[in-house]
């Protein structure tokens, strides 16, 4: 479900905004293939704030 709602351009410029590195699709969420933070899909927006700032 999530797949359909991010498309394949926003994933390949989106990166986490606590190590830069680039994110993966992962079920219903965004996962940070440098640090594994992940990041939550809401409505089809990818919620990337960094921890302190939620």
């Amino acid at each position: 479900m999530a797949r359909e709602k991010i498309s394949q351009k926003l994933l390949e410029i989106l990166a986490c905004p606590v190590c830069k590195q680039g994110v993966e699709l992962k079920g219903d969420e965004l996962v940070c293939a440098g640090c594994g933070r992940r990041y939550p899909i809401v409505d089809g927006i990818p919620h990337m704030l960094p921890d302190k700032l939620r």
